[in-house]
């Protein structure tokens, strides 16, 4: 019996000191948490769970929910998951623990698992906007992925070292040098961050040498870099100040970020000095932005008077002292009760951050702005290859291109962070063509003018060949008008696509000459008649049009027969045909005053040109299409040719000053 009682005092020490080991663990965790250690808390934690009793359920849900958190805002989403589902299956009274669970299995790519978390919480909270949300970047994430945009993303070998580096940044307009955010293993000190676990972050800047290739990657030698995080920095857009994001730590209590600036003194950065945003120092401030007119600073922070989370804010840092030292919320139209980050600014001046609050691929995407009115933005998520189930922040822009560099954790199970470059494909609209004369060759002393709705208005000649090709723009309504001395007037429209894809297009211009006859194609009439057929309105539509475009010309218009039958009738056949085209005309507009209908009957057979004797290889430049050169021909094929060739219409310029006086 004495025995018996001896191994239960035994056990129960055990299982005093194992409880007293956790609680300690536990302790420590939650002392490294209030301070934001949070990758120390998450292991302080991780060990007290391991020694606590599958049989106390409540306290074992508590610690899995504080591991949880730690990895949750420690940004390792994939430890994340376990702590959270084994929280929730211990009865952890906290219902957020299944929307966090929900955007951890997001970041992982679960989404099935994502759906599913999402869907349980709504019924918990039906109205919780950013579990909306969430469900719907769960079901839209994988159509992303594979639909992705144009985009073309490579991870850097040149800016990434062994460790997390992120938020390069061009160093204002100088593209041969970068600057980076980075814990590799020359950065200042040897103390590891509690929050990431590795060394605290320095600012780092590469060249690119007289060749285009990136060199060593080099910390910067200055006081920007100091004991604590230094980084996410941006520059004026001369390049000649530096503001950046400095996280101070303390042993004892938890310390905010801060920004700070710097200006350069020739290569060299001066001493840095903080940014007075408020008064507020319970308040983060980081990720600054100076905005392309170097007016104002965009940044990060949680300061009261937000929409919820980070919010982006700005601070007025330009010269008009009536303005000095306004902070304002950029608003509902951009920031969301969830994280909005990162802020920077693209070629067009669009604003591009970094978002958890809207529907994306997982964590933070990158989604941009453009201002449509004064208050009103219009906001688009850039969508796959930049945007990943993980953290995807920090762009910044070569200017004026659409290609650079943002960062990334994708695919880290560490949750580092990397530099990938970017660029998009320039999207090219061009429009090509010839001129040439109706009927013959192409005119090389040709001259087109261009005028677009965007305010294009240009002229430009063509090459020896006739041909021209010039750039258009998208969404642009052009007219075009191709000339040529001795010739008429021709008049083009094109509406461009407003697409992404890159797309040509062709108008020529066929010039009717001033001095000789133009056929005019595909006039036909009933047999033997004068009534014009429904087929003929398509040409006499195009020669309205260009008589409109030349308002100051008179033609001719006749109508020719051929050979067979009399002479008289043939005559009369071709003037009926002639005024059945010209009273077409008169019904859709031109005035009578400019038309003069003509039947020449027979009388006036075809003369053959050069142009006709490439379709037509029996016949020669000169030929005249006579009754004695058709019967002369062998083939009733090629005669009954040259009677077609003779039944034509045509039109021939009169005047060029019609009513130009007036």
């Amino acid at each position: 019996m004495g025995k018996i009682r001896y191994y239960i005092l035994i056990l129960l020490a055990a299982i005093l000191a194992i409880s007293c080991s956790s609680e300690k663990g536990i302790k420590r965790g939650d002392q490294l948490a209030a301070i934001m250690e949070y990758n120390e808390a998450a292991k302080e934690y991780k060990k007290a769970y391991r020694k606590v009793p599958a049989k106390e359920r409540k306290k074992r849900a508590e610690v899995a929910w504080k591991m949880a958190e730690c990895y949750r805002k420690g940004k390792s989403p994939v430890y994340a998951v376990g702590a959270y589902q084994n929280a929730i299956r211990y009865g952890h009274p906290d219902s957020t623990a299944i929307l966090y669970l929900a955007n951890a299995q997001l970041q992982k790519g679960d989404y099935k698992a994502a759906q599913k978390s999402y869907a349980q919480f709504l019924e918990i909270a039906p109205d919780n906007r950013m579990a909306k949300v969430g469900l719907q970047s769960a079901m839209q994430s994988a159509e992303w992925k594979k639909n992705p945009g144009r985009y073309i993303v490579k991870k850097s070998k040149e800016l990434n070292g062994q460790r997390s580096d992120y938020c390069p940044a061009y160093v204002g307009e100088d593209t041969t040098m970068i600057v980076t955010t980075s814990s590799r293993k020359d950065a200042t000190g040897d103390d590891i961050s509690g929050i990431t676990g590795q060394k605290f972050a320095d600012l780092f800047i590469t060249k690119r040498d007289e060749k285009g290739k990136w060199q060593k990657t080099e910390r910067i030698d200055s006081d920007v870099n100091s004991e604590y995080e230094d980084g996410a920095c941006c520059f004026t857009p001369d390049g000649g100040t530096m503001y950046f994001t400095r996280c101070e730590s303390d042993p004892e209590y938890p310390r905010y970020a801060t920004i700070h600036k710097s200006t350069r003194s020739d290569a060299a950065w001066g001493k840095s000095e903080p940014v007075i945003v408020s008064n507020d120092t319970l308040s983060a401030y980081a990720h600054p932005a100076v905005s392309p007119d170097g007016e104002w600073l965009y940044f990060t922070s949680n300061m009261s008077g937000g929409m919820g989370g980070l919010d982006i804010w700005r601070l007025y840092i330009g010269r008009n002292s009536a303005k000095e030292g306004i902070v304002e919320n950029l608003g509902e139209c951009i920031n969301t009760e969830g994280d909005e980050q990162f802020p920077v600014f693209g070629p067009r001046g669009e604003l591009f951050f970094s978002s958890d609050g809207y529907p994306g691929m997982g964590g933070l995407d990158i989604f941009f702005a453009e201002l449509e009115s004064d208050s009103v933005w219009n906001i688009n998520n850039v969508g796959a290859p930049i945007n990943s189930n993980g953290d995807d922040f920090g762009m910044t822009f070569a200017p004026g291109l659409y290609r650079g560099f943002f960062s990334s954790n994708r695919g880290d199970a560490r949750g580092w962070d990397h530099i990938y470059s970017f660029y998009l494909p320039e999207t090219v609209h061009t429009l090509h063509g010839w001129i040439y004369e109706k009927d013959g060759y192409e005119l090389p002393e040709g001259v087109i003018y261009l005028v677009g709705d965007d305010g294009t208005n240009s002229s430009f000649g063509v090459m020896k060949d006739g041909s021209y090709k010039v750039r258009v723009t998208p969404g642009v309504e052009y007219v075009m008008l191709g000339t040529c001395k001795g010739y008429l007037n021709v008049m083009q429209e094109l509406k461009t696509e407003m697409t992404e894809e890159s797309l040509e297009y062709q108008r020529d211009f066929a010039l009717p000459s001033i001095t000789r006859p133009v056929l005019i194609d595909n006039i036909f009439y009933e047999f033997g008649k004068a009534k014009l057929t429904a087929e003929s309105s398509a040409s006499l539509d195009e020669l309205k049009e260009m008589l409109e475009q030349n308002p100051n010309i008179t033609i001719e218009l006749s109508a020719h027969c051929d050979f067979r039958g009399s002479s008289t009738f043939n005559e009369k056949l071709s003037q009926s045909r002639a005024e059945a085209a010209v009273e077409y005309l008169i019904s859709k507009g031109i005035e009578k005053e400019r038309l003069t209908p003509v039947g020449y009957g027979e009388s006036k057979p075809k003369q053959v040109h050069k142009k006709l004797t490439e379709r037509y290889t029996f016949l020669k430049e000169g030929d005249v299409l006579s009754e004695e050169f058709i019967k002369g021909l062998k083939s009733e094929e090629e005669q009954e040719i040259c009677n077609q060739l003779n039944r034509r219409t045509e039109f021939q310029v009169l005047r060029t000053t019609y009513k130009l006086y007036e």
